[in-house]
């Protein structure tokens, strides 16, 4: 997410260190993952945190427990491989910079466009990756930046992002624009900083730029997509306290689901659209 945005977010990730940190778990029996052997926040039941607003295409009408959008549809999917029905999934609201902030966790794990990075995967756990991200710019149709063809064209360009997101990083890291950033809180007081051209461009994560230019800013365009990292890809993980003994299950769930080609099926139908937007250099 940006961030959002997520974020929303987004520290580059020079992921080597950083995945060995956040996935790497000791094996696991089955008979360890059943449903009434999982330690959770609340017994009987499996609480998932998101923050709120849940924008599309992450979410569907603001309503994580709908199993509509992608990542409420991969989170009620690893909910199932851990033998967990709707009915005993719980949804609870965790601002996205608080999700991966140290400290005790009121949810068995969080998705909300979190990336894994070295620097958050030291404070607390990480599934495996279910989502490998690039990065995307927005413009207004008409404007100075719109019709960027490289990175380099964008240095001059005044850029927002949100806070706490590794857009913001990739933004920093990458592009390295001659003016300040303009950095906000939420990734809705973004989008309508490009929306009252108080910012040339905005940087989110692709499938937010997708939603941002269909139903958030009229006569917006993606000028582009790029990588945060420059090397490993950049993921998307499931967030859970330091320490939590469900991370390796939840490492399985999300294992077993790529291997049945759950996740692909998901990715397509929620996020199929954002395969296409060029790629600036």
């Amino acid at each position: 997410m940006l961030l959002a945005v997520g974020a929303l977010a987004v520290a580059a990730v020079a992921c080597a260190p950083a995945d060995k940190t956040a996935t790497s778990a000791a094996p696991t029996s089955a008979a360890s993952c059943t449903k009434n052997t999982l330690k959770l926040v609340n017994a009987g039941k499996l609480t998932i945190g998101t923050d709120k607003p849940a924008y599309e295409p992450w979410f569907k009408d603001d309503d994580p427990a709908n199993g509509k959008g992608f990542e409420s549809a991969v989170a009620h999917a690893i909910a199932g491989e851990l033998g967990f029905d709707r009915t005993e999934v719980q949804w609870q609201t965790v601002k996205f910079d608080t999700a991966f902030a140290p400290g005790p966790k009121k949810f068995d794990f969080d998705v909300n466009q979190v990336s894994i990075t070295p620097d958050r995967a030291k404070v607390v756990d990480f599934s495996k990756g279910y989502y490998t991200v690039q990065q995307a710019v927005v413009a207004v149709n008409g404007t100075k930046f719109a019709d960027a063809k490289s990175l380099a064209e964008l240095k001059g360009a005044k850029i927002g992002v949100q806070v706490g997101t590794t857009s913001l990083a990739a933004v920093k890291d990458v592009i390295k624009p001659d003016q300040e950033l303009s950095v906000f809180n939420e990734q809705i007081d973004a989008v309508n900083a490009l929306k009252n051209k108080q910012v040339d461009a905005l940087v989110v994560d692709l499938p937010t730029a997708f939603y941002v230019t269909a139903a958030q800013v009229d006569n917006s365009k993606i000028v582009g997509q790029f990588s945060s990292t420059g090397g490993t890809p950049e993921e998307f993980g499931a967030v859970m306290q330091k320490g939590n003994p469900l991370k390796s299950c939840v490492d399985k769930a999300v294992e077993s689901l790529k291997t049945k080609g759950e996740l692909a099926k998901i990715e397509q139908e929620w996020l199929g659209s954002a395969a296409g937007a060029p790629e600036l250099k």
